[in-house]
C-alpha cells in the first residue's frame, strides 16, 4: 500500500542575499511561504522542483518541504522549516572581531 501524498512547497535560498524563498505560482520567488504555490500531487512537485532547479542563477538549494493549506496561504508542517521562514538567529548588524 502505497503513502498518500503530503502537499509541498519549493523552498530554496536567494543567491544573492542568502534569504529563504518559496515558488510561487508564476514560477518566481517570494519571501513568504503564504505566497508559495500549494503542490497536491507527486507529478506536480516533481515538475515544479525540476523548474526551480534550474534556475541557478537566481536560487540555491530548492527542495520539496511538507505544508499544509492554512487560511493564510501555504504553511511548512515541521519546525525546521518553521525556524527557516522567520530567517537566521544570527544579528547581521554585528560585526566580526578584528
Amino acid at each position: 500500500m502505497s503513502r498518500a501524498f503530503t502537499p509541498k512547497i519549493v523552498a530554496a535560498n536567494d543567491l544573492l542575499n542568502g534569504r529563504s524563498v518559496w515558488l510561487t505560482e508564476l514560477g518566481g520567488w517570494a519571501h513568504d511561504p503564504a505566497d508559495a504555490l500549494l503542490l497536491t500531487t507527486e507529478d506536480e512537485a516533481a515538475h515544479h522542483l525540476a523548474i526551480a532547479e534550474a534556475q541557478t542563477g537566481i536560487v540555491v538549494g530548492p527542495t520539496l518541504i511538507d505544508a499544509v493549506r492554512a487560511t493564510t496561504g501555504p504553511t511548512p508542517v515541521h519546525v525546521r522549516e518553521r525556524i527557516r521562514v522567520t530567517g537566521p538567529f544570527v544579528d547581521p548588524t554585528i560585526e566580526k572581531a578584528a
